[in-house]
């Protein structure tokens, strides 16, 4: 599994994050179904979890997922399964950390 890069996010915003499949795929093969998973990866959680805003959308090899709360100082683990045209079960992890509200 490879791992995306993602900006921290504010614990109040909502935020579209974007996985990029481009490099695991073929030139003609095409994201057939996409799902995203969250799990706490470091950090004490409270009241707010990390929330997905809607279903995760596939835009040629690349699938965006809104996510929203979380809890100040924690890092979530984002993934990104999906299945492509060829039949490839491919996914992507990232960690997305949670800034204190104000930063």
């Amino acid at each position: 599994m490879s791992r995306v890069e993602l900006e921290p996010k504010n614990a109040a915003e909502i935020a579209t994050e974007t996985f990029d499949f481009t490099s695991r795929c073929a030139a003609s093969e095409t994201l057939s179904t996409a799902t995203v998973a969250t799990a706490v990866y470091s950090g004490a959680t409270g009241a707010t979890a990390l929330t997905l805003h809607g279903a995760a959308t596939i835009s040629g090899q690349k699938v965006t997922q809104r996510v929203g709360g979380g809890d100040s100082g924690v890092v979530y683990l984002l993934t990104c399964t999906v299945t492509t045209s060829t039949g490839q079960t491919l996914a992507l992890s990232a960690y997305l950390p949670i800034l204190p509200l104000g930063a």
